[in-house]
């Protein structure tokens, strides 16, 4: 499986890593795995990512390599431009580069761009690179190329790789979660990572005033489609009277999955500059992954997101319209 792979790792000295824009845990643990690799393979490595760490994944950063955003001024940048023409470019956790954010702008200067990623390859995407829908998360692929390279990883990739694999099967309950999750899971464990400091971070972490905008949330919680549809939305306005971060509520949407009626749990957010996030959950019986496509989003059966151009209001109405569509198929 991971003979390509190799070969893309024999072809260059130099290496940049990147993964899809709005960063979790799952592709910045399989970036700290690839840089980890490669650089005891003795290669040279960058990570450039569009969107910095969210503040709530800053725990698991790692002292060897640094993760940098991306800006404009790199488009100009002679030794940028010079990096790029020497070096294989990795995405990890995406094979869709509309996905990547301002990132992408490197593709085409980049002397080769390879992927590796857990999710379906969208027909329309032209890149090449391993995909491997049956995996629960980019991080469990990369530590099962760790292994079959016969690398073993220090306690801060493996902790960062945990984060990955927990992110992704939501504590290892989604149904991507298999025996090869948790054989990788084990090795992380072998190689010094702690799962109740992971915990602690991921889920009992939050400022008061994530759990005060957790509150607007459930103010706002809407039901539609005989309470099979939940739905719950946060504006701008929420998050500067909350005076929490925009990274800290996802977790919020998995709420409403609690009720045994609903099916799917929306929350669309509103980013002070004006964007529009949605996150949907399913229990299985909607495939959200086809809903957020249709929305030029993407991710797995029963978690999803994408990126609206509408507004708050309309995001809802046009996202209730085509659930409600889906939920009368069941």
């Amino acid at each position: 499986m991971f003979e390509d792979v190799l070969r893309f790792f024999d072809r260059h000295q130099s290496f940049i890593l990147t993964t899809h824009d709005s960063p979790d845990a799952d592709g910045i643990g399989a970036e700290y795995v690839a840089a980890s690799i490669l650089k005891k393979k003795g290669k040279d490595v960058k990570i450039i990512n569009s969107s910095p760490v969210p503040k709530n994944l800053q725990f698991i950063s790692h002292m060897e390599f640094e993760i940098n955003k991306w800006d404009t001024s790199l488009l100009v940048s002679a030794e940028h431009a010079s990096l790029l023409m020497n070096s294989g470019m990795l995405i990890l956790d995406s094979s869709d580069e509309l996905h990547l954010g301002p990132v992408r702008e490197d593709l085409k200067r980049a002397k080769e761009v390879f992927f590796i990623d857990h999710h379906e390859k969208k027909p329309s995407s032209k890149l090449i690179g391993l995909a491997d829908p049956l995996a629960s998360s980019a991080a469990e692929i990369a530590i099962e190329l760790a292994c079959f390279m016969g690398i073993e990883l220090d306690p801060l990739t493996a902790t960062a790789a945990y984060c990955g694999i927990i992110y992704d099967t939501g504590f290892f309950s989604y149904p991507k979660t298999t025996q090869r999750t948790f054989q990788a899971a084990i090795r992380t464990l072998e190689w010094g990572a702690n799962p109740n400091h992971v915990y602690q971070q991921l889920m009992e972490n939050s400022t008061c005033a994530a759990v005060l905008l957790q509150k607007q949330a459930l103010t706002n919680l809407e039901f539609f489609a005989d309470k099979m549809i939940a739905v719950m939305f946060l504006n701008r306005e929420d998050f500067e009277k909350a005076g929490a971060e925009f990274e800290e509520v996802e977790n919020i949407v998995n709420i409403p999955l609690k009720a045994k009626e609903v099916e799917v749990s929306v929350l669309v957010r509103e980013k002070s500059t004006g964007e529009v996030f949605c996150s949907l959950r399913s229990k299985g019986r909607i495939n959200v992954s086809k809903v957020a496509q249709a929305f030029n989003g993407g991710g797995h059966v029963t978690a999803s997101g994408f990126r609206s151009f509408d507004n708050v209001e309309t995001t809802v109405r046009k996202l209730v319209v085509y659930l409600e569509a889906r939920i009368k198929r069941i």
